[in-house]
């Protein structure tokens, strides 16, 4: 594996918590703004508000789990 290979696969694994970071802080920046932001749990979409309020919002099909490596064709 070459070195380019090698930082791109390093770059990759590091993708998750970057991304779970930069949600994390939009979803704070966007409660400090005083708007509400919706986020799902247990199957179920809530609309959270600023003052800690949730309203249940939508039921949903729970999500599905797959090994690792389990090739999964989308509709």
């Amino acid at each position: 594996m070459s070195e380019e290979e090698k930082k791109l696969r390093f770059i990759e694994t590091q993708l998750p918590a970057i991304s779970g970071s930069a949600f994390a802080d939009a979803r704070l920046q966007t409660l400090a703004a005083g708007e509400s932001v919706l986020q799902t749990e247990h199957a179920v979409i809530y609309e959270v508000f600023p003052d800690g309020t949730r309203i249940e919002r939508k039921r949903i099909e729970a999500p599905r789990v797959f090994p690792k490596g389990t090739p999964v064709k989308l509709r």
